[in-house]
């Protein structure tokens, strides 16, 4: 792919013979180049107006008072640049280092709630352009039976008997989101992957980063995502709390949303066992996924059923 990014490089004012560096490869191929990070788009999943979009909704959120969000750099093409019926978008670098599952997170959860509300906020008031358009996080497009990131049943080592469990577990958690609604009050235009890996660190200073999946879905999914690969960490309740203390200085958390904390978590696990399995030639893949952590599944999903996951209720 290093050779379709360099043609794209004189769209952004750089010479194509530019050193290039491939940062990562998860949902996307991430590179450096010169001043610039570009992002190759996997083939397939976003459309061009999906992308226009993305970029349309941060061009928007520059500037916002208490916000640090990546900020998308045009090409001569405008936002998207198209090559091969490929997309390449580019963004100005950001300081610092991703947030570790080492480093003390509970430092960064209160400030991360904060993030998460005032992203809430400018998007229950911002008009989207004409033409805006992004994918919807629902129960149908995570657990249906075309989800958009793959069906859990394709799982690493799931059996019969694990699959029977995860279909009793998702049934219930299907059955407890329809309940809960997709009204305004509860879902909107969220970033959907604020994980450890989408966040920047930079002395005090915290940047989200990687608004790819950027989408409408449950507000309060916004933090099962911020513990997406961490769920069984012991650190978990204290995340939690100290991620809705954050957010409740800035936005309203009902006691609906708090209850749906822990559904919400299972959820994005389920998804994520899905995601690690059609995803395997990622990095992520490599990395987190396997059997060990459909094995971790299938544990939450047995918690789920015994008592709802009640040690994650805030």
């Amino acid at each position: 792919m290093s050779n379709l990014i360099a043609r794209t490089l004189p769209s952004y004012g750089l010479p194509e013979d530019t050193p290039l560096t491939l940062l990562n490869r998860s949902e996307n191929e991430t590179w450096r180049a010169g001043g610039l990070i570009l992002r190759l788009h996997r083939h397939g999943y976003h459309t061009k107006p999906e992308i226009a979009s993305e970029l349309a909704w941060l061009t928007a959120l520059q500037d916002l008072p208490g916000l640090h969000a990546v900020r998308p750099v045009p090409g001569a093409q405008g936002p998207v640049t198209e090559i091969e019926s490929r997309f390449v978008v580019a963004f100005a670098p950001i300081q610092g280092q991703e947030l570790q599952p080492g480093d003390d997170l509970a430092r960064w959860f209160a400030p991360l709630g904060e993030i998460t509300a005032r992203l809430h906020r400018h998007a229950r008031h911002w008009t989207p352009p004409q033409g805006f358009t992004r994918k919807r996080w629902d129960v149908d497009t995570i657990l249906g039976p075309q989800p958009h990131w793959g069906h859990w049943r394709q799982a690493q080592g799931l059996d019969a008997k694990g699959e029977a469990l995860l279909t009793r577990a998702t049934e219930a958690l299907a059955t407890k989101l329809f309940a809960y609604g997709t009204g305004p009050e509860t879902f909107g235009l969220i970033h959907a992957d604020l994980r450890l890996a989408n966040l920047m660190v930079d002395g005090d200073t915290l940047t989200a980063i990687d608004f790819d999946d950027c989408g409408f879905g449950w507000w309060a999914y916004d933090l099962a995502s911020a513990l997406s690969f961490i769920e069984t960490d012991p650190r978990l309740p204290a995340l939690i709390a100290a991620w809705v203390e954050g957010y409740t200085r800035m936005a309203t958390l009902r006691s609906q949303d708090r209850a749906m904390i822990p559904s919400l978590i299972f959820l994005r696990r389920v998804l994520l066992t899905a995601w690690l399995s059609t995803r395997a030639d990622s990095d992520t893949a490599q990395s987190l996924g396997g059997p060990a952590y459909t094995r971790g599944t299938l544990d939450l999903a047995d918690c789920y059923l015994t008592d709802g996951l009640a040690a994650f209720h805030p």
